[in-house]
């Protein structure tokens, strides 16, 4: 398994566009202008000042003011700077609308290079990439993920696995976009990123990396490398996951690889039409602040990691609740793993994850960010001292009142996608009726829609739904753990199809 090297600090000893707002903040004016607090706790705003406190309010402010973001030199241009020079990257954008964001900018970015319209996507793509793809007009042909059947999670591709799925797309026609893959999954499982870059730049394309649970990668020794130094030409970051930074805010990194030249005014583009003209200076300060102290942090880091590893081994010795990264080595698209995220299989306590996770939020305060059907995974953000103490006692809590375990859930083998009849975009926006399930199969989809566990979209608009498709959407969507995402109803009753 590879490890980074931590980057030299060189000129990160700053906060320039943060530093710009808190000196505003600090100033004796008279805010005549929007947001309608007008920056101090004031009247109608004491509420406001109550809730989030005053000086949040104060550095609240609108976007273009001189000296803070206003010019191609303003403080906010050179925190971006910054931000590209710690991820390694030529360009970093700062985001106000999430990774979400960040997902359809690289969508129309490469739309915009009209280089060709396919893209090789990882099937188990974010929603907002396939937005994108709508937005795009892109023609997705897909790659699917290793998937750990047992536990109902999906982890990454191989470069062979990407190398045959685009020979197939070329064998029939296709003219090669882009790339599109996850590295690291939900689980922190990651990808061989350069093993895949490579794979894509012998095509003659751009590798896109949704890197959004990899923010903190690459500033510590004992984290994987961030995917800008590995060969990714667009990398997703969804910096307030494990960065962070405030809820919201993300960044966009391009690399200085062989595509950047091309790439860069189309990102900008793409960025100026998803981005909100009214973007929240907390959120774009916290970027700045977030960068900041993960270059800094190198030690306290390190700290965090050995806390965390120290928990996992409680869980080792008890031995009755594994530790399902450790098991990673089976899966040969995964190359390494992230060690702020503890992933536990919970089969023993007799209880599915998602109760398990219920009843830690419910009964002990403490909250997880993912359950399955088997499994649950905390994440632990860098730098952090959560009382992981805390969550032992009360996991083995559930283990000594463990009753015995109902058979555990069994789902139907995932079917195979249908055939893509038509471009997903003129799909998505033609005219479409809803037809009973039992009409369903043979029409063409209008809507995405996935099966959660294990979260793989089974359908995509312009597919054909085929009656296995709607057999498995049913079944899992009546058993006690799982849904439909995207469907029109709980039970996957009636689908949104095109209209004949």
């Amino acid at each position: 398994m590879s490890r980074s090297s931590v980057h030299p600090q060189g000129a990160q000893g700053s906060t320039p566009y943060a530093t710009a707002l808190t000196q505003h903040a600090e100033r004796d004016t008279v805010s005549l202008m929007v947001p309608g607090h007008g920056a101090t706790p004031d009247g109608l705003a004491h509420e406001l000042a109550t809730f989030i406190g005053p000086q949040a309010l104060a550095l609240d402010i609108p976007p273009l003011i001189p000296g803070i973001d206003a010019g191609a030199d303003s403080p906010l241009v050179e925190a971006t700077r910054l931000a590209a020079d710690a991820w390694g990257a030529r360009r970093t954008w700062f985001l106000a609308n999430g990774a979400s964001q960040a997902n359809r900018m690289a969508a129309l970015a490469i739309a915009g290079l009209g280089a060709g319209d396919t893209i090789i996507a990882q099937r188990s793509a974010h929603s907002s990439f396939t937005d994108g793809v709508l937005l795009g007009d892109l023609l997705p042909h897909f790659v699917f993920p290793s998937i750990d059947t047992d536990r109902g999670i999906n982890h990454g591709v191989t470069p062979a696995a990407l190398e045959s799925a685009l020979q197939d797309a070329v064998a029939v026609g296709a003219e090669l976009g882009a790339v599109y893959v996850i590295s690291p999954s939900y689980f922190g499982a990651v990808a061989d990123v350069a093993g895949l870059a490579a794979v894509a730049h012998a095509h003659g394309v751009p590798l896109v990396v949704d890197g959004a649970w990899g923010s903190h990668f690459g500033f510590h020794p004992a984290l994987p490398e961030s995917p800008t130094r590995l060969g990714a030409d667009l990398t997703v970051s969804s910096t307030h996951k494990l960065g962070g930074s405030l809820t919201q805010s993300a960044m966009l990194h391009l690399s200085d690889g062989p595509f950047a030249d091309a790439l860069e005014p189309m990102v900008e583009r793409a960025y100026m039409m998803t981005q909100t003209t009214s973007a929240s200076a907390l959120l774009l300060g916290s970027l700045d602040v977030a960068r900041h102290a993960l270059v800094h942090g190198s030690a306290q880091i390190g700290e965090t990691i050995t806390t965390v590893e120290s928990f996992r081994e409680r869980l080792r010795a008890d031995g009755r609740l594994p530790i399902i990264s450790d098991g990673f080595d089976a899966y040969p698209d995964i190359v390494d793993a992230d060690p702020l995220r503890v992933s536990i299989d919970v089969t023993a306590t007799g209880l599915s994850g998602h109760a398990v996770r219920d009843r830690l939020s419910a009964e002990h305060g403490i909250f997880l960010e993912i359950s399955t059907a088997s499994a649950i995974v905390a994440f632990i953000g860098p730098g952090k001292h959560p009382d992981l103490h805390r969550f032992g006692d009360a996991l083995l809590e559930l283990l000594d009142a463990a009753t015995p375990a109902d058979p555990p859930l069994t789902f139907p083998e995932l079917p195979r996608a249908g055939r893509m009849v038509t471009r997903p975009r003129l799909a998505y926006f033609g005219r479409h009726e809803i037809v009973p399930a039992a009409e369903a199969a043979g029409r063409v989809s209008a809507d995405s829609l996935a099966a959660y566990p294990p979260g793989i979209p089974n359908v995509v608009p312009g597919e054909e739904i085929t009656a296995a498709t709607v057999t498995f959407l049913q079944t899992v969507a009546a058993s006690p753990i799982g849904y439909v995402r995207g469907a029109l109803d709980p039970a996957v009753a009636s689908f949104r199809v095109l209209a004949d």
